[in-house]
């Protein structure tokens, strides 16, 4: 049996049960990828929040990155203290079976289960910051300060150096 994926309504209940200070954006247009989220907002890439499900050795781990960078394995699996082929990326239909939402409109809370939860520090670097919103066409604003209490999540450097 399918399970129905969770929606914006699903995800303001949850922000308005847990006091969470964020506004869900509805989009004119859809908001599956980084860049298309910069077009229809007209933020910085470095704003936009992705959230993504790691399973290290089943369990799931959500890492939450900003704009294009990519998440180094090594630096989870060394946090977690575990071999880097340990941490493999969730592929959509675990992610969703896990959060309850869609790849590309995954916010950073209000999953199906409470995940433990990392966050890149540079995310930390911007005031206000915007994530998926719970359906391909809205997205979340929330201050990055309030993503880290709403979460309950670790900061750490989780990016790949830059070359």
């Amino acid at each position: 049996m399918k399970t129905q994926p969770l929606t914006s309504a699903d995800l303001q209940h949850f922000i308005d049960a847990h006091h969470i200070e964020a506004t869900i954006l509805p989009m004119t247009q859809h908001t599956l990828t980084v860049p298309d989220a910069v077009r229809a907002l007209g933020v910085e890439p470095e704003q936009i929040i992705k959230s993504l499900l790691f399973l290290v050795k089943g369990e799931p781990i959500l890492v939450i990155n900003n704009g294009l960078a990519k998440v180094d394995q090594r630096k989870i699996a060394t946090r977690l203290g575990v071999g880097k082929k340990q941490v493999k990326f969730a592929n959509a239909e675990q992610a969703l079976e896990i959060t309850g939402y869609v790849v590309g409109s995954m916010p950073p809370f209000g999953h199906r289960q409470k995940l433990r939860t990392f966050i890149d520090v540079a995310v930390t670097e911007f005031e206000v910051i915007f994530g998926g919103g719970g359906e391909i066409d809205a997205m979340l604003r929330l201050a990055s300060a309030e993503l880290v209490r709403a979460t309950g999540a670790e900061v750490m450097d989780v990016s790949e150096e830059k070359v």
